[in-house]
């Protein structure tokens, strides 16, 4: 399949041939060169005026930063993509959360400065952005390890540099938005130097099952691999996850026991060799 191309269905409105209507999902050049859904008729269809287009949902994003030539480059950037919306960019937390207070839906992510002028402080900043709803990426210049630190310790998905390529932003962008976390060589080694990242003490075959199962794979195959009952595993991982609470390193969902397990160097952290 092509990239950018959506997978084709055909759902019948009708079990009657003279009344059935298909659904196609395919990208389009129209619409500001947006992805929609188009509505085909077939043989016996009831018409359809051909420019009723539906857009394909796209995911709400915001920048926080207070160098207005980064704001505009962002907004430029990512105002092009069909996948995204930049619903705001703004100098500051407070300024956001007052923007979109009457939205009907939370922003997806922020994509946060951790430098701010209003000598806000991290830790707040992204406690108060995933209290409203949304996921946090870290955006720095990457020259103060504490910041970075703080952002990883504070639950944001990832850390990426002001200094990275456009299309390595523009990746990382899109994968936190759909809630996936982006790890990085700077995420690992402000995480490996955490003088607070307390050990949970997890045991060799603790860090074998969860090694698995952080990494994609269900408790099945996991049991397969390791010869362990199914739901021996389970028992794993309710183990592993009561383990890192108790050291206040919460792992309450799948995302949670990856980055945990990335903190922990029991999985690698994608790029590095």
């Amino acid at each position: 399949m092509p990239p950018g191309a959506f997978p084709r269905f055909h759902p019948r409105t009708s079990t009657s041939p003279s009344k059935s209507r298909h659904f196609r999902w395919h990208p389009n050049t129209h619409a500001g060169g947006r992805n929609t859904i188009q509505l085909h008729r077939t043989a016996g269809a009831v018409p359809v005026r051909p420019d009723r287009k539906f857009l394909v949902p796209s995911y709400r994003i915001a920048l926080i930063d207070d160098h207005e030539i980064v704001a505009r480059g962002f907004a430029a950037l990512f105002g092009a993509l069909p996948e995204i919306q930049v619903v705001a960019t703004v100098a500051s937390v407070t300024e956001l959360l007052e923007s979109t207070a009457q939205a009907s839906h939370p922003v997806d992510l922020v994509i946060l400065d951790l430098r701010l002028s209003d000598d806000s402080a991290v830790g707040d900043n992204v406690d108060r952005l995933r209290s409203a709803g949304s996921a946090v990426l870290a955006f720095t210049a990457g020259d103060d390890a504490v910041l970075m630190r703080t952002a990883a310790r504070s639950g944001v998905l990832g850390v990426v540099r002001k200094s990275e390529p456009t299309a390595v932003l523009l990746d990382a962008v899109l994968r936190a938005a759909a809630g996936e976390p982006i790890p990085s060589t700077e995420w690992a080694a402000a995480l490996d130097g955490d003088p607070e990242l307390n050990d949970a003490g997890l045991s060799p075959r603790e860090r074998e099952v969860l090694s698995l199962y952080a990494a994609g794979a269900k408790a099945p195959l996991v049991a397969a691999r390791t010869g362990l009952a199914e739901a021996t595993v389970i028992d794993y991982i309710r183990r592993v996850r009561s383990k890192y609470q108790r050291v206040g390193r919460p792992a309450n969902t799948k995302i949670d026991l990856y980055k945990r397990a990335l903190e922990d160097g029991i999985l690698p952290v994608p790029g590095q060799p």
